[in-house]
């Protein structure tokens, strides 16, 4: 159910994969070296993209699942995807259209932005240099800056506290069932973009405020929904 509330929003928490930038030709690259070192068959993109979104490590053991792998193959899995993810980071992914502008208008809204993401830190911070979107940010969390990823509402919370941000106050962004469960738990609005991957599953039957089939209409949205919002 959508949240109501007369409150004016103060910050904005972003995901990254599927949502910023369409990352799928980087993990495929990286998880085709993967499998190639370990002489495991490869996968196709359709299965890349029903498996990203919770982290490296679930994202790894569910490819070792796929081509039937050895589960005692994961430590040596992730030495080689880590290795071979940090080599082409960026190099086959792009920044959804619109995206770069968006982020613009929300700080020109004066709201303060984080990016959070269940990709590790080492490999989230590179992207978004070699992007441009790094400066966009107040603050930048990966997948292992807490305890918990999403759908845990504990990165969303810490995230928002980190900005100064009560969560009713806090819009969080994203394209799957991850970031919508965690927006609810941590109780801030939620908008989900239709472009991104929610893991195959068609995203408009995940709960949340709206839905964003471009980042060009994130200004019109924010106007139409949330109007005694905005500062």
């Amino acid at each position: 159910m959508p949240i109501a509330s007369a409150q004016p929003l103060h910050a904005a928490i972003i995901d990254l994969d599927g949502t910023l930038i369409d990352t799928l030709g980087d993990f495929g690259a990286a998880l085709a070296g993967m499998l190639d070192e370990l002489s495991l068959p490869a996968i196709g993109a359709d299965a890349v993209a029903r498996l990203v979104g919770k982290g490296s490590e679930h994202l790894i053991r569910s490819v070792l699942a796929q081509v039937e792998g050895d589960p005692a193959l994961y430590p040596a899995a992730w030495e080689a995807y880590q290795r071979h993810y940090l080599a082409i980071n960026g190099r086959h992914s792009t920044v959804f259209p619109g995206a770069p502008q968006a982020l613009r208008s929300l700080r020109g809204r004066g709201l303060k932005l984080a990016c959070v993401t269940n990709k590790p830190q080492a490999f989230t911070d590179p992207l978004l240099r070699a992007k441009g979107l790094d400066r966009c940010f107040d603050a930048v969390f990966g997948g292992d800056a807490f305890a918990r990823k999403k759908p845990d509402p504990l990165p969303l919370l810490m995230a928002a506290r980190a900005l100064g941000a009560q969560p009713a106050r806090t819009l969080v962004v994203g394209d799957s069932s991850n970031d919508a469960q965690a927006g609810r738990a941590a109780g801030c609005p939620v908008l989900l973009v239709t472009f991104g991957y929610n893991h195959g599953e068609p995203v408009q039957a995940v709960d949340a405020d709206a839905y964003l089939n471009s980042w060009s209409e994130l200004d019109s949205t924010l106007g139409r929904l949330f109007p005694a919002r905005l500062p």
